[in-house]
């Protein structure tokens, strides 16, 4: 029998073959490495951006939540005031009070007798400190005063 038609592998170009093969392998692994890190990578931004997205949906309810108490609170305040007002005007004394001083009415025999005193004429102020004066007593004094006759919210 002859070994001529018989293909022989010598040393070298069996070494080669398998370095080929290992060399397939290896990069096939290295890849599919690579491609488990790329998509755990993009799972960590993707649960860390849900993350975010709550903890700030949280504070933002937390704030309203804050917010509601305090106008409840506010209410029921008011509405306690409210509730005492109501039993003050139930008495007759109290309507007869409020008909005299607010309502300028009088009883069957009594005389109204009402007083008027002329307004003060408001001029325009003409020199630099009176423009002043005028400025704080319209805009600043004024806040004040409105925020000291009705010290609740609304």
């Amino acid at each position: 029998m002859q070994m001529e038609n018989v293909k022989t592998l010598s040393k070298d170009n069996l070494k080669q073959k398998v370095r080929k093969n290992q060399k397939k392998k290896t990069t096939r692994v290295r890849f599919y490495h690579s491609f488990l890190t790329i998509v755990l990578i993009l799972c960590v931004f993707q649960i860390s951006y849900s993350a975010l997205l709550n903890i700030s949906k949280i504070v933002i309810y937390h704030g309203k939540i804050v917010k509601s108490r305090e106008l409840l609170a506010a209410a029921q305040k008011r509405n306690k005031t409210l509730k005492k007002e109501v039993e003050n005007f139930n008495s007759m004394e109290k309507v007869e009070s409020i008909a005299r001083n607010n309502l300028k009415m009088a009883a069957k025999n009594e005389v109204l007798v009402i007083i008027n005193e002329p307004e003060q004429v408001k001029r325009k102020p003409k020199t630099l400190k009176e423009k002043i004066v005028y400025y704080f007593e319209q805009n600043v004094a004024s806040k004040f005063n409105m925020n000291e006759n009705n010290p609740l919210p609304n």
